[in-house]
């Protein structure tokens, strides 16, 4: 290698260096803010070494450990099921899409495209949902509406397939006598591995996330996931700060409302860092030959 390319490699390292350092920083930076003392967080800002170490945000998010543990319990299980279910029918949906053969393929991949610009709205949706199939305070209501298929990861997956699959590997397979049924799990699915894991990865994120269809199909408390629990702990902390809460524990005085923030952002996204990084290598190739026009 020579001195030029040396120094080449030197700068792109560098900037990579940059880049990750602030990926990470802000991660740094909440955690150390959950930590902080609530009057030396007001009085000096966000630190990333806290002058005034302080357990104070975890310790009232202990008071609702129970409901929290529950809430991870059911998100985990939401998560798991609902990612599954909807890898498999984006999986069946995409693959069709992408074989020129199948009858009325243009009409399927408006309808596809279409759902990606327009909606029913709220309040049918929540009628359909509700009146029709009464999914209202079940766990169906966390898997199903609006996150078990999308439009959008359709199309990424199909153009995976047009782009990486070769249709002579099909065309051998079917000469050899395989069925459809085994061409797809045996000759697709073990190449496709990439754009599973990413679009597994965003599916997953998005029930991960969502507190939306618990704040509109579940009024029992007992089937509230953690983003719902975490939200309703917001709501409760702003309702104490405004000083109006008679006879509680915590005043508005002695209330650590921004550091019990930055701690329930802190437990809501551990897990998610915790698993990334065994699917970011397949992510990114995913993403890249996903993007790619079909």
């Amino acid at each position: 290698m020579t001195a030029k390319h040396r120094i080449g490699q030197g700068i792109l390292n560098f900037i990579f260096v940059l880049l990750c350092v602030a990926a990470v920083a802000p991660f740094l930076l909440l955690l150390s803010s959950s930590l902080t003392e609530e009057a030396t967080l007001l009085r000096e800002g966000y630190n990333f070494f806290p002058s005034k170490f302080s357990l104070e945000s975890y310790a009232y998010l202990m008071g609702s450990a129970s409901k929290i543990t529950k809430g991870y319990g059911i998100t985990v299980f939401v998560t798991l099921v609902g990612t599954v279910c909807g890898m498999l029918m984006t999986f069946l949906f995409a693959y069709p899409l992408s074989r020129r053969e199948l009858p009325h393929r243009t009409f399927f991949s408006f309808f596809v495209f279409f759902t990606m610009l327009f909606n029913g709205g709220l309040v049918p949706t929540y009628m359909m949902w509700t009146q029709t199939f009464h999914i209202r305070n079940t766990l169906w209501a966390l898997i199903i509406p609006g996150l078990l298929m999308n439009g959008f990861n359709i199309i990424m997956m199909r153009s995976f397939f047009n782009s990486s699959i070769p249709n002579e590997l099909v065309e051998a397979a079917r000469i050899d006598g395989a069925g459809e049924y085994r061409v797809l799990f045996q000759v697709v699915l073990p190449l496709s591995k990439p754009m599973i894991a990413t679009i597994g990865l965003m599916i997953g994120l998005r029930y991960w996330n969502d507190w939306t269809n618990s704040l509109y199909y579940i009024t029992d408390e007992n089937l509230y996931s953690i983003q719902a629990i975490l939200n309703t702990i917001i709501s409760n902390v702003q309702f104490l700060s405004s000083g109006q809460a008679i006879g509680s524990a915590y005043s508005a005085a002695n209330l650590p409302s921004v550091g019990i923030r930055m701690a329930i952002a802190v437990i809501g996204i551990i897990p998610i860092l915790c698993i990334y990084p065994f699917f970011q290598k397949y992510f990114v190739k995913g993403i890249v030959v996903g993007g790619v026009k079909g």
